[in-house]
């Protein structure tokens, strides 16, 4: 059986693709505040990841999804057995719809706001691998070789400084959510993965 992660990129990149080359497509998916709240279009909540602003943002987003996806499904598979599948889905799609809640709240009246892209849930599941291998190294820019615990640090904080920030276009409310749906599911699901994390994270050999 082909992964979930798998599956959720070719649909995620098939209609990003689609999209490049009519925008309309992006007009009726892409995630609008003022669309959602004042005229019912909750469905935006998700369809906005299925579209991307250009191809740098669809490889990053899927290259990190191919790159941490299997490796949360394995652990998914691990402590959740037969509702692994269930799980791993219901993480990705709750996080792409609940990473834009807080944009949805400070942005409802702004009918110019708009975001696209996968980057809530992607930041999930990036983070769920973190809580479950906080010392496997995340390659920084794909150079530099970093822990993911620190990583995750620097990460939350760079998200939580640029959405104070308001210095570009990017969606870092979004970030920053999806990555603290995405570190605490697994403790959620089962709160005794809680101690696993901790003793991960003070293991002499971060093993």
């Amino acid at each position: 059986m082909a992964s979930i992660s798998i599956m959720l990129i070719i649909i995620i990149s098939l209609v990003s693709v689609m999209a490049f080359s009519n925008r309309e497509v992006i007009k009726q998916f892409q995630f609008n505040a003022f669309k959602v709240y004042h005229k019912k279009q909750y469905y935006r909540l998700l369809t906005h990841a299925l579209v991307h602003a250009n191809w740098e943002h669809l490889i990053v987003n899927m290259i990190v999804l191919w790159s941490f996806g299997g490796v949360v499904e394995h652990y998914f598979e691990i402590n959740f057995g037969g509702y692994a599948s269930y799980y791993y889905l219901a993480l990705f799609v709750g996080s792409v719809i609940l990473s834009s809640t807080w944009s949805l709240i400070k942005q409802r009246n702004n009918v110019y706001y708009n975001a696209v892209g996968a980057s809530g849930g992607v930041s999930a599941i990036l983070f769920a691998a973190i809580f479950f291998n906080p010392w496997e190294p995340i390659y920084f820019f794909g150079v530099l070789p970093m822990p993911g615990i620190i990583f995750g640090v620097l990460y939350l904080y760079y998200s939580f400084y640029m959405s104070r920030k308001k210095l570009d276009n990017i969606g870092h409310d979004a970030h920053f959510l999806g990555a603290v749906i995405g570190f605490c599911t697994p403790m959620l699901i089962r709160p005794s993965l809680f101690w696993d994390f901790i003793a991960l994270l003070f293991s002499p050999s971060g093993h």
